[in-house]
Formats: C-alpha cells, structure tokens, sequence
C-alpha cells in the first residue's frame, strides 16, 4: 500500500493490450518483470491510444488496499508507482500499481467461474457453490467490500483459486483488482462532485446480482465480522494520495465508503 513518490524509470517493461472486461470503453495495459526469481505485476489506469493515460484507476487499487487493511480483510497488497515507462516508442509519466504473485511456490491458478463450471452440483448457485467449499467467510466479506467502493466488475475471472496438485491444497485467491470501482468513471472535478454516491450501479458479479445491494442482504442476518471503520480512518486510506488525485476525488470517494459503511451497520 505504499506510495512510491521519487520517479522510477520503468521504460524497460514492455505492456499488453488488455480490454476493460467490464464492457466500459478503455483499454487497459499490463506488464511484470521478474529480478532474482521475484515476480513482479504492474498495471497502468485506462489508457488511450490519442491522450494517453487518462484513468486513475491504479490510485483505486491503493486506496482499497488501505481500506481492507483497515478493515481486516486479506487481500493483494499494492504499492502505487511515479514512473516513466514507455509504450509503442512514447514515453509516458504516470502513477501505475505493482504487486506481487500471490501464488506460492507449486500452485497453479483457475479462474473461479472455471472451476464452478467443473465442480459444481446441479442446480447449484455460484454462492451455495462457494459456501460449500469452505470460502463463505471470503465471499461475505467480498460482497460487503464489493458494495462500499461500488466495484462494478467482480466477474468470475476477478476470482481465483489456486490449487497445488502434488501437496493436495485448494484455496482462494486473496482479493484483488478493485480498479473499476469507486468513482472510475469520473473524468473531471465537476463528475466527481456531482457524482451519486449511493447510486446502485449495474454490476458484473458472479456471485449473487448485478446489484451490489442487493448482494448485501445475502449477508444482512449474518454479516461478517470486520474491524470497524473509523472517520480518522480517512487520514490512513488517502496518505500521499491527495498529491495524485484532486481534492474533489478525494472527498467523493470518501463519502461514497463512509456513507455505504453506515448503510452497511445498519443493516
């Protein structure tokens, strides 16, 4: 979760094309690197061919990290990245997200929505399917999560399980990828102000709805016990972020956690 402000030269990585999965216009772009048998992922916000990189989508991912740590909930940790780099012989500044492989040593990985459609029983829902193997903890407290940054797309990919075959193990994935989430779609201080906080947005979940408030009653009359989130909390979350993101962003977004965690205790 760590800010890295002083400018890095990562001109050496060299990016893939990924398309937003989400169905949102953008393109987003992916590397890694691996130095002295350390693999490392890194990840640029939504990049545009004409104007360059124009998301802040990699500061979303910080900002959740902080708020999983705050709240006690195991996930992919992220360090945020002042960076040249360098694509298609332009070079680039810009603030892009690393992480390591969460895979241990001997796994392999399988997209969730994979392995439902291998080992699931007849009829059985995507939730059900996951209570079953032991997960009900990570999946209620991902639709909690889901539901106060508004992520709109934990599809079935953005789920994984890892598996290592020779010592017979099987768990999920620590959470990750929350960049389509909070207020990703606002491109200006005036979307970002006027932006609906509360607004149930159609979601790409693969488990329960498209909507993540609909998705919190399934937790409504047993909800996961997470550390409480506090107002200084807000201090903690946008350390460092507030030099990266304008000071409208920066309340929008916590508005939309505060009032959704209220709405969440209150359940």
């Amino acid at each position: 979760m760590r800010v890295v402000k002083e400018k890095q030269d990562l001109t050496f990585l060299k990016w893939s094309h990924i398309r937003n999965s989400s169905g949102t216009a953008g393109t987003f772009l992916k590397s890694q690197s691996e130095l002295e048998g350390v693999k490392k992922y890194y990840k640029l916000s939504n990049f545009d061919p004409v104007k360059g990189i124009v998301g802040h989508e990699c500061v979303n991912e910080i900002i959740v990290d902080r708020l999983l740590t705050v709240l006690g909930v195991d996930h992919l940790d992220y360090e945020l990245i002042n960076a040249d780099i360098e694509i298609e012989g332009v070079t680039h500044s810009t603030y892009l997200c690393s992480s390591n492989d969460f895979k241990n040593k001997g796994e392999s990985k399988v997209a969730l929505d994979d392995y439902y459609r291998v080992n699931s029983l007849n009829g059985e829902s995507h939730y059900d399917f996951c209570v079953r193997n032991g997960w009900k903890k990570y999946i209620d407290e991902m639709i909690v999560i889901d539901y106060l940054i508004l992520n709109r797309d934990r599809h079935g990919a953005n789920i994984e399980v890892l598996r290592n075959a020779r010592a017979h193990t099987l768990r999920i994935a620590p959470l990750f990828d929350h960049g389509l989430s909070l207020i990703f779609s606002c491109s200006t201080k005036h979307d970002a102000k006027s932006f609906d906080v509360l607004q149930d947005k159609k979601c790409r979940n693969f488990i329960g709805s498209n909507s993540c408030y609909e998705n919190l009653l399934l937790v409504k009359d047993n909800k996961p016990e997470l550390n409480q989130l506090k107002e200084r909390d807000k201090e903690f979350i946008f350390q460092d972020i507030e030099v990266i993101l304008p000071q409208e962003y920066v309340e929008t977004i916590w508005s939309m956690i505060w009032k959704r965690y209220q709405i969440y205790e209150n359940l």
